[in-house]
Order: structure tokens, then sequence, then C-alpha cells
């Protein structure tokens, strides 16, 4: 039996899991890539769009809603608020708190990286059909959502 070199094990081409992180991986890539384009990474992706879907909120709150690590948060914020995406302002129930707010120039950015993750996504599933697109999508939201909150 000639097999190709790099080929893995069947023990591993058949676990979910694996095949589920091999996938992630690639999507990974392709999202990076595409982000590049436009300057950006992931976490500036994510917050921008938190920002726009709930509408200001501490720095905590979207750090929590997009899992972004506190340190990571402040630089991500920063960098954004530099680039005018973002407006930073003290919370006026809590001075030592900053409220986050996209701007207009935030908005528009964010449609265009919507546009950039379109085409990533069209990339990542060009094998499927669009059936098997959605279904897949609803297979791991099912997982995601299963899962969320548990260890490591």
């Amino acid at each position: 039996m000639d097999i190709e070199e790099g080929t893995p094990p069947q023990r591993l081409r058949a676990l979910p899991s694996r095949l589920t992180n091999q996938a992630a991986l690639a999507a990974n890539r392709i999202v990076d890539r595409a982000l590049a384009e436009a300057g950006v990474r992931r976490y500036h992706y994510a917050l921008l769009a938190a920002s726009e879907e709930y509408g200001p909120s501490s720095q905590a709150a979207l750090g929590r809603r997009t899992g972004i690590d506190r340190s990571d948060m402040v630089a991500t914020v920063n960098d954004l608020a530099e680039r005018r995406l973002l407006d930073r302002a003290p919370d006026p129930e809590d001075r030592r708190r900053n409220i986050i707010s996209i701007t207009a120039a935030g908005r528009r950015e964010l449609a265009h990286l919507d546009e950039l993750l379109a085409a990533a996504q069209e990339d990542f599933l060009a094998p499927l059909s669009a059936a098997d697109r959605r279904t897949l999508t609803a297979l791991l939201t099912r997982l995601v959502d299963r899962h969320r909150g548990e260890p490591g």
C-alpha cells in the first residue's frame, strides 16, 4: 500500500475533533490573510462588530462579549481609537471606567471588513454546496453552544 507522505494515520483522519481543528487552522489562515489586506487583525474586527451591535459599552463588557483578554483589549482599543474607528470617553456614572463607541469611520471600516470576510468565507467553504454550508454552520453552532464556557 503506497500512502502519500504527510498523510496522517486513519485514526487521526477519523477524529471529528482533529478535523474541526484542521478546518479551523485553514479558516484562520484565510481570514487573517483577508483582514491583513485592510491592515487589521481578528480582534479589531471583533471589537468593531461588538461595538456596532451592542452600542456604547465599557471595555470590560466588550472584552467579555468578544473573548478578548483585558491586556489585549487595551491595546486593541488604543489602536482603533488612534485610527478614529472607536471613540473612548469616561463613563459619566463611573469616571474610572471608559465607554467605547464606534465612530462613523468605524462603521464604514466594518462594512469594508464584512465584504473582505464574506469573500474569505466563500474561499474557505468553496468545496461545499449552499445546503452543505447551511448544515455545517448549524452543526458547528450546536457544538459551540453546547461547549461554550467549558474549560480548556
